[in-house]
């Protein structure tokens, strides 16, 4: 049985150029949904830590009281020794989840806007980004009798336990840490800081802003919101957008840094509200001394799903390929040996580690 559309899946209707918009969605064929801007709200933490390194823990109690916060474990046993794999330093992967939980005041508990896989490798120092996509056909681990079911469908069944498990087993890649922000991230993230100074790729107007190509552009968090959010008017789709998002995050990561207490108590207390992670307070301290030489380089790519209808409804759908080409790149990244991609439908939940 699969799954409706529902109120998760309405909150991408923004409010500038709805007309003009819907008249370029009428002409054009199904493509896939990517909707990364409230992951980079979870990676410039993540960066932020790393980047900062002996800076961000100055105020320890604050910071301390704060990661105890936002620590949630998932429920889940782990497929590996993750704690031993921080601290000898060796490539972990973690899985960044944007929720639509606390779009247009939403209280339930939400789907996933993005859901995207992170590895990062001290050794190689590289950062490997995985995007995939939110309407990717999948069985939810615990759910299978709900095939076929749509990737972003698996949080609102058991949270983090069932998104970390249907993604690992999907692609046959141990899925180490998660970390989830809901979708007032990003505005209040950017706020927390001060704002950020951008230079836009592109002119546009959207959202009641105006951004003009290569001036140089002083963004709140709502104005940066609708800089990464623009996807119709951009003539490279979903890929300009998600260059948009990494001149976000980067900016945010650096603003951040410049502070003399990186994270400060209007940042901390941002992300205390709106973030969870399974990451403990020691896990960040091993990820600040062990792993700033990660984000020298970043290896970004995303899952290419072919729109196939299925029930009346639209999927994305990857051959088994292009699956194959991502779990060798992650498995790779990781430092892992080569293995065939996973399953959903497989009665087996093994993952391999080796």
């Amino acid at each position: 049985m699969a799954h409706r559309r529902t109120q998760y899946d309405e909150y991408d209707q923004y409010n500038e150029n709805q007309q003009a918009e819907e008249n370029l969605r009428r002409h054009r064929p199904p493509h896939r949904r990517l909707k990364g801007c409230f992951f980079w709200v979870l990676l410039t933490f993540v960066v932020v830590l790393l980047v900062g390194g002996h800076f961000a823990f100055k105020k320890y109690q604050t910071a301390h009281s704060t990661i105890n916060t936002i620590h949630q474990e998932s429920g889940i046993r782990k497929v590996r020794d993750t704690n031993s794999t921080l601290k000898k330093g060796r490539p972990f992967s973690i899985l960044l989840m944007g929720t639509d939980t606390g779009a247009l005041g939403r209280s339930y508990k939400g789907r996933t806007d993005t859901l995207v896989l992170a590895v990062l490798n001290p050794k190689k120092e590289s950062m490997t980004l995985v995007s995939l996509p939110r309407d990717t056909e999948v069985a939810v681990h615990g759910h299978e009798n709900q095939y076929p079911s749509k990737l972003n469908s698996a949080y609102s069944y058991d949270g983090s336990a069932s998104a970390v498990q249907t993604v690992q087993k999907y692609l046959n890649v141990p899925i180490d840490y998660y970390a989830t922000i809901d979708m007032g991230g990003l505005e209040n993230l950017i706020n927390a800081v001060g704002g950020i100074d951008v230079s836009p790729a592109l002119s546009f107007s959207y959202g009641g802003y105006s951004f003009i190509k290569g001036k140089k552009t002083q963004m709140n968090g709502k104005k940066a919101l609708s800089y990464v959010r623009m996807r119709y008017s951009d003539p490279r789709g979903d890929y300009g957008r998600q260059e948009r998002q990494r001149q976000v995050l980067m900016a945010v990561a650096m603003k951040a840094t410049q502070v003399k207490s990186l994270l400060n108590e209007k940042f901390l207390n941002t992300v205390s509200k709106q973030m969870k992670t399974d990451l403990s307070f020691n896990n960040m301290l091993l990820l600040a001394a062990k792993y700033r030489k990660a984000t020298h380089h970043m290896n970004s790519t995303h899952l290419q799903g072919e729109s196939t209808m299925i029930n009346g409804e639209s999927f994305e759908v990857p051959k088994e390929s292009e699956k194959q080409r991502i779990t060798d790149l992650l498995r790779k990244a990781l430092d892992l040996s080569s293995a065939s991609t996973g399953s959903t439908l497989s009665s087996s939940d093994e993952i391999n580690i080796n």
